[in-house]
This record gives structure tokens, sequence and C-alpha cells, in this order.
């Protein structure tokens, strides 16, 4: 588990740091403006979409339907779904995108009702809207073909994927913006590209597995089962995305650049989520969907055990950074060019409010799949409704007195409930018990985050201080924090006896 984790993560770090790059750049460009806000939008709809449909409900539905049908059928069988699955995704998408494309307008009222109030920064982005929406058909197929990979142990094709999206944005924010009229609107169409060059760069490894699909209109047993699965999981599965979709919205009626300011923290909140959280989830749920159909059920608690150390060990650390480097991070990655100090207070602020949700993000990440893998769509759908409702109460209870940090921190609650939910629904249906050891692993982990913490706070200068460094010294600064809070968490652990060998033969 810890190879292939590995593997992913080391290719969404690349993806990821290319991200920071890009938002550098899309900061320097056109900071926290109307028109930033307005993109930010445009580009968060067609993305909803594909995480509720295509990465969240569909890839939690499809996976198990497909490692069963490879573990007891053959590669034939395996054949016969991909194309008929094929056929039936791609027809759904092509709809939905046209509703996009030509209601777009339609769907900014939805979903950033509070620009109606600024006509101008509605029109642009109802225009950018029109062409980023098709990028839901084209990722969404990309989505489609990473969960056959995954189901067959391929994981590094998919993790690197999102690189292209990050080039061809920054390549369109510095050599397209200054040819437009309306420049921002280059990034609308580098959107578009970035996803034509994703889809295009999977169809080779496709291809190579012999799984190419073909679209038939013929059924399959599994298009069924698919089908049963997906629609509460559609539900069950997205609800952190509705939850940050949700802050977009009640965030369109706040001051200009709200939009903006959570976008960038959670960004970079989003960091450690998609190295860790979604690279450990990705391996998770094949390995989870296999035992299950083989009914081996003590290598299924067994891997689900490992998988939550693993995130406890991981995912305290980077909760504990990130709170405490939440402004250095802005200042270093956004604080140039139209990027203000006002806007590194703002984004600072709700990074602070996000980081506190780190962990129950992670952790629903990989609770969920123990539910999926078992074909119970059910129980995390009554989960993700008492979540939903949570995230919308204490939006409207914070963001009177805290405006857009108040989104972010009611954000940050739901996902701890959504997680402490799932835990007490597996251990209700007798499906996990922690295994020995939680308890030593606990108080060696809470040493470590100790020393770490007092180390950050040593070390780390004041607000002023880094935002009078120049770019050098900021990265500096900000590589030594880190790497040194690594080395130091490091050590406090080999310190109270948690070797990096004994991790392994547990978690493999």
């Amino acid at each position: 588990m810890i190879k292939a984790a590995a593997t992913v993560g080391g290719m969404t770090m690349i993806s990821r740091i290319l991200g920071f790059v890009r938002d550098m750049v899309i900061a320097r460009y056109f900071g926290a403006s109307a028109g930033a806000d307005a993109f930010f939008v445009a580009f968060k709809i067609p993305n909803f979409f594909r995480r509720l449909f295509a990465e969240g409900a569909f890839s939690q539905a499809f996976v198990p339907v497909l490692a069963e049908a490879k573990e007891k059928r053959g590669q034939e069988a395996v054949k016969h779904l991909v194309n008929a699955i094929s056929f039936r995704l791609g027809g759904i998408l092509l709809v939905l995108t046209a509703f996009g494309v030509f209601g777009s307008s339609l769907w900014m009222m939805v979903f950033a009702p509070g620009f109606m109030d600024d006509p101008e920064k509605f029109n642009l982005a109802a225009d950018m809207l029109a062409i980023t929406f098709p990028y839901l058909l084209l990722i969404s197929l990309v989505a489609f073909s990473s969960a056959i990979m995954n189901t067959y142990n391929q994981f590094a094709v998919p993790a690197f994927t999102p690189v292209f999206l990050n080039l061809v944005l920054i390549s369109f924010a510095i050599f397209v913006s200054p040819l437009l009229d309306v420049p921002i609107m280059a990034l609308a169409w580098g959107v578009l590209v970035a996803g034509v060059v994703q889809l295009l760069f999977h169809l080779p490894f496709l291809y190579k597995l012999g799984l190419l699909p073909h679209p038939t209109r013929q059924s399959d047993p599994g298009v069924s089962e698919v089908k049963r699965l997906m629609l509460p999981a559609l539900f069950g599965v997205s609800v952190a995305q509705i939850n940050l979709l949700v802050d977009t919205i009640l965030a369109s009626f706040l001051v200009t650049g709200s939009v903006s300011w959570l976008y960038y923290s959670d960004r970079l909140m989003e960091f450690p989520l998609g190295v860790f959280g979604v690279a450990l989830a990705t391996v998770v749920l094949p390995g989870l969907s296999k035992k299950a159909a083989n009914q081996n059920w003590q290598g299924f608690q067994q891997d689900l055990d490992s998988a939550l150390r693993l995130v406890f060990l991981v995912g305290v650390p980077a909760m504990f950074g990130l709170l405490l480097l939440a402004q250095p991070l802005i200042v270093t990655l956004f604080f140039y060019g139209a990027f203000s100090e006002h806007d590194v207070t703002m984004s600072g602020a709700s990074l602070m409010a996000y980081s506190f949700g780190l962990l129950g993000f992670i952790l629903v990440k990989i609770l969920a799949p123990a539910f999926y893998a078992r074909k119970d769509m059910k129980t995390p759908v009554k989960v993700a409704i008492v979540a939903l409702v949570t995230n919308m109460v204490f939006n409207l209870l914070l963001i009177g007195p805290f405006a857009h940090v108040g989104l972010a921190a009611a954000t940050s609650i739901s996902a701890f409930v959504n997680a402490g939910l799932l835990y007490w629904y597996l251990r209700k249906q007798g499906v996990f018990s922690p295994l020995s050891g939680w308890l030593k692993l606990g108080g060696q982990i809470l040493f470590a985050n100790m020393i770490l913490v007092g180390f950050l706070v040593w070390l780390n200068p004041s607000v002023s201080a880094w935002l009078a460094f120049d770019v050098w010294q900021r990265l500096g600064w900000l590589m030594t924090l880190v790497l040194g809070a690594v080395v130091v968490y490091a050590g406090a652990l080999l310190a109270v006896g948690l070797h990096p060998r004994s991790l392994l033969k547990k978690a493999k």
C-alpha cells in the first residue's frame, strides 16, 4: 500500500507544485479582482460536476463493479463492461455539457447569485463558463480512464495527468492573455485546451491495456449495478464538494475578493489533501474492493487499519504545519503584482480556518471507500446529509461575524462530523475494529507533534518580516521551516521508538 500511495503521492506532488506555480502566475497577473472572482467561479462549476459525477459517485460505484468483473468474470467481461459504460457515460456527459454551454447564464444565477448585483462581473463569468463547461465532458472521460487504470494497479498515469492542466494554464496566462481584449478570458480557453490534452494523453495507455473503449448500446450486468450504486453515492461521496460550492455561493454575496481569498486558501489546503489523502484513497478503494469481492474480511480490516495509521501519522503534522505557516505560505506564493497585503491577511485567515479541517477531510477520503467497496451506498448518504446540514447551519451562524473565514470554518466542522459518523457506523456494523497498538501510536504522534509545533513557533519570523522579505528570502525561510519541520518530526518519532521499518511492515 505504501509503495503505491508513494507513487501516486509523488506524481500528485509534481502536479500540486505546478499548481502553485499556476496560482502564483494567476495571482500576479489578476490578483483578487472581479475578473479573478469570475474565472474561479466559471472554473469551479465544471470542476464541481466533475468531482460530483466522475471522480465522485461514478468512480466509487464503477471501481467495485469493475474489480468484481476482473476477479470473477475475466478480461472479455471487463471489455464488454467498459464498452457499455462508455456509451452511457458519454451520452449523459454530452447532454449535460450542452446544457452548461447554452445555459451558462442560468447556471451562474444558481451558483453565484451575488454576482447579479454587478452585471459586468456576472456577464464575464457567464461568458467564461460557456467556454469552460466542455471541460466537464473531457475530464470526466479522463476520470473514467483513470478508474480503469487504477483497478489494474496502474496509478502513475492518472496521478500525473493534472500536470498538463497546470502547464497549459500557465502558458495561456503568460502568453495568450496579453493578446486578448479581456485578458482573463485566456484562462477559460486554457481550461478547455487542457481538457483535450489530458484526454489524448490517456488513450495510448488504455490501448496498451487492451481496454480502449468502443462504445456500444448493448447492455451489461455491471451497468445496472453501477446505476444502482451510483445514485446514492452521488450525494454521499461529494459532501465536501457541495460544502465548498455552498461557500462559493455565499461568498458571492460578500465583498469583492471573497471568492478569490477562499480559492487561494483552499488550493493550499488541497496540497496535503491531494498529495497524501487523495493518493492514499486512490490506492485503498481498489484494494478494499478486491478483498470484499473475495470475502477476505481480515485483509479488508488490516488494509483499513493501516491506512488510518498513515492518516494520523501524516495528517496531524500537516494540519499543524498549515495552521502555523498559513500567512507565510500565502506571502511566499502569492504576494506579488496585483495581490495586495490585504489579500494576504484575508486569504491567510481562511487558510487557518480550513487547516483545522484537514484531518477530517483526509479521514473521509479513507473511511468512505470502506462502504463503497462493500457496495453499501446508503450509510454514507445518511452521514452526508447530516454533514451538509451541519455545514449550512454553521455557515449561517459564522458568516455574519467572520465573513469568508466563517464559511471556511463551517466546512472544517462539517468534515469532522462526516468523518466521525462514518467511523461510528463502521464500528456499529462490525466491519472495522482498530487493531492493537493504537494507544502507543497515539502517544508517539502526540509527542512528535508537540516538538514540531514548538520548532515552528520558535523559528517562524513575524508576518511583517515575511512581507518585508524579497522573494528569495521568503523561499529560503519557507524551505528551511518546511524541511526543518520534516526532520524534527521524523527525529522525534524515531526518538520515541516509531521506526519506518515497523510501519512499512504493517502497511504492506
